[in-house]
């Protein structure tokens, strides 16, 4: 393991990266509103004629050419169920060359082994999945840790969210409540992260309204952000960075 401390920060001086957001229920990609995922409908957006995984994955990255992508698979996460092979082989057939960032609910080092040998993707460790903090630390940088939180408050172990020693050097900060909102990122759960690991890259996940939030997360200390509906919805664009 790597670990989170260390050597100076380079967030801020880097352009904010998008890493365009899949979720996935029942087979198809569906539509984030304020994190209520039984909530959450087949998606139809422009970017796609269908919410077939491939399709939507090849509408987002003709919308934004990202280098990567995040992909929730929400009935592995909210009912135990086996990560879809079948959904993130699609998505990876319309994305060569892109790296899928997958949280699948995973919670045990034997399902994170499966799925790094089925070559689908790199894990990431959600903390409201987590059971056993530890298992971040020993997997270390072959994941990435998602410290999740819902309106403020920190979801999974508390030794996850409050322990930076077993924390990788890519951490998503997963704000639940504003994901599909609109009501713009978690500057201050950023900011609190990069305060207590100077060294990881942080990639915020929940609230994007569109360029002009941008700025501030690159001042938070952000690398990168989660992003799904300001794409579909035409509010961030590449010429937006132009």
């Amino acid at each position: 393991m790597s670990g989170a401390a260390g050597a100076s920060p380079i967030a801020g001086r880097e352009p904010v990266a998008i890493i365009p957001v899949l979720d996935l229920r029942r087979g198809q990609v569906v539509r984030a509103r304020a994190g209520e995922r039984h909530a959450y409908a087949p998606i139809r957006t422009p970017l796609s004629a269908s919410a077939d995984p491939g399709a939507v994955a090849a509408g987002l990255l003709a919308a934004w050419p990202a280098r990567r992508l995040y992909v929730a698979d929400l009935d592995a996460i909210m009912e135990g169920a086996p990560p879809d092979r079948a959904a993130l082989r699609a998505v990876a057939a319309a994305a060569p060359g892109v790296e899928l960032w997958v949280d699948a609910g995973f919670a045990g080092e034997a399902a994170v082994a499966a799925f790094l040998e089925a070559g689908l993707g790199r894990p990431v460790l959600g903390s409201e999945s987590q059971g056993d903090p530890d298992l971040v630390r020993r997997l270390g940088d072959a994941a990435i840790l998602s410290l999740d939180s819902r309106d403020g408050a920190p979801l999974g172990p508390a030794a996850l969210h409050e322990d930076p020693s077993l924390w990788p050097s890519e951490i998503i900060v997963m704000a639940l409540g504003r994901v599909g909102s609109g009501a713009g990122p978690d500057l201050a759960g950023i900011a609190a992260v990069r305060a207590r690991a100077p060294a990881a890259r942080l990639y915020a996940a929940g609230g994007l309204r569109g360029p002009e939030d941008l700025a501030g997360l690159r001042a938070a200390g952000a690398a990168g952000i989660l992003v799904a509906s300001a794409l579909h919805d035409g509010r961030l664009r590449p010429e937006h960075l132009s």
